[in-house]
């Protein structure tokens, strides 16, 4: 089998000063077995939609053609949705997309009222576009986005235009955004049913806004496909090993949280997308552990100590890429004058390359429980397969857990009072 776009080795949480019970992991993984050959039946019978997405290439070609006529005498784009619509384009936007590309595609997902009539004033309407996603359909924070930016062409007197500077991506069915994309005679996606907001990235959720920026999605897909192929294939896939090393840490009483700590900017946003995937697929019946983002080298000087010598009831996944030899380099003359040798012809991906090595040794030598994960490149087929895994991941968690990966229904109640508060304001 062809070698995976990264490499996870978990030498650090298994030995050392801070390992955790080996008995408690060897008992952990080993119940990840028959969540593995229900997962491995979910894609031989098609009951997990998600399983089956890697291999879609109908919908892309649909997204496509969406994207072709959106583009043109377009100068920017802004992508409407919250949470799983919006996290997964976000990341797959920090760590892909060329930084020069247009048209510029910018993602709205907080519905700050300030920032959002700020962007509205800047953009020239007549070229700038927008993509409405939610699964549902329904949900409040993009359609007041997509309402009030529809707004502003009404009162100019271009109503008749909206069908060229709307795209939408919902679930099929009768929800209110499919009945305003149907009012001004804008393209509809289909958003799968059964693929869960947080799930949805490899989706038309994250297909659309990905080929707007001009990222390949299918070989983003083919990365995905590749390590789901691997996992279902693998006894012990690293999937499992990671369910199972947070689940030996929570059972040992040393799981408050789970830090994923990158050390490239790239994936400075990959983490947002994660933390949802954890925190809403885990967070039920008192269970659960907190996801915390780190970005290396800067939280080195901001959380390193708390996470050195505070509670220490936390797992550490170190996420790399290649930076050594990369970069400018410092001064060799100049440094040296400064009392730098250290920093004398060095790149500055090697001082990045030497903290990141740094960082886990401080944290394993001082009974932390350090993971790793090293990208070799930063490519679609890298993010497809480290995508892929930390949702395989997540759901054979909420398995050994004994919690539901799939639903969430404190965001539920959430929406409820939200709306509840708003019809009492009328």
């Amino acid at each position: 089998m062809t070698a995976l776009p990264f490499e996870i080795s978990l030498e650090l949480a298994t030995s050392g000063k801070g390992a955790v019970s080996r008995g408690r992991y060897d008992a952990a993984l080993k119940s990840t077995e028959p969540h593995l050959a229900w997962l491995k039946e979910a894609k031989a019978n098609k009951s997990l939609e998600l399983l089956g997405v890697p291999e879609r290439t109908d919908d892309i070609a649909a997204a496509q053609s969406v994207a072709e006529t959106f583009c043109k005498n377009t100068t920017d784009i802004a992508v409407l949705g919250i949470g799983g619509s919006s996290l997964g384009g976000q990341a797959l936007q920090t760590a892909l997309e060329s930084h020069d590309r247009t048209p510029r595609v910018v993602f709205h997902a907080n519905p700050d009222p300030f920032s959002w009539r700020e962007y509205l004033s800047k953009v020239d309407l007549k070229t700038t576009r927008f993509v409405a996603i939610s699964k549902s359909g329904g949900t409040a924070e993009t359609l007041m986005q997509a309402l009030t930016a529809a707004d502003l062409f009404d009162k100019a007197g271009a109503s008749k235009y909206l069908k060229h500077h709307f795209a939408i991506v919902t679930e099929p069915g009768d929800s209110v955004l499919r009945k305003f994309a149907a009012s001004i005679e804008a393209p509809v996606l289909d958003h799968p049913k059964e693929v869960g907001g947080r799930y949805s990235v490899l989706t038309m959720c994250g297909a659309l806004p990905a080929i707007l920026m001009g990222i390949d999605m299918k070989a983003l897909r083919a990365g995905a496909g590749e390590y789901l192929s691997h996992a279902l294939s693998d006894p012990q896939p690293e999937c499992a090993q990671g369910a199972a090393l947070h689940f030996a840490l929570s059972e040992d009483g040393r799981l408050n949280e789970t830090v994923l700590w990158a050390y490239a900017d790239r994936l400075a946003t990959f983490h947002a997308w994660w933390r949802q995937l954890w925190a809403e697929s885990l967070g039920k019946d008192g269970k659960g552990s907190t996801p915390v983002g780190a970005l290396g080298p800067v939280d080195q000087h901001s959380q390193l100590q708390l996470f050195r010598d505070g509670p220490g009831k936390s797992l550490y996944t170190i996420l790399s890429t290649e930076t050594k030899g990369q970069g400018l380099v410092a001064p060799r003359e100049r440094s040296d004058a400064l009392g730098l040798g250290y920093l004398a012809g060095k790149p500055m991906g090697d001082l990045v390359d030497a903290e990141a090595r740094a960082t886990a040794q401080t944290l394993s030598r001082n009974g932390r429980p350090v993971r790793t994960i090293h990208l070799p490149k930063i490519d679609e087929r890298s993010i497809g397969a480290l995508m892929m895994h930390f949702m395989l991941e997540t759901i054979l968690m909420g398995k050994l857990m004994g919690v539901d990966p799939f639903d969430q229904p404190g965001v539920e109640e959430g929406k409820v009072l939200a709306r509840k508060y708003l019809d009492e304001e009328r």
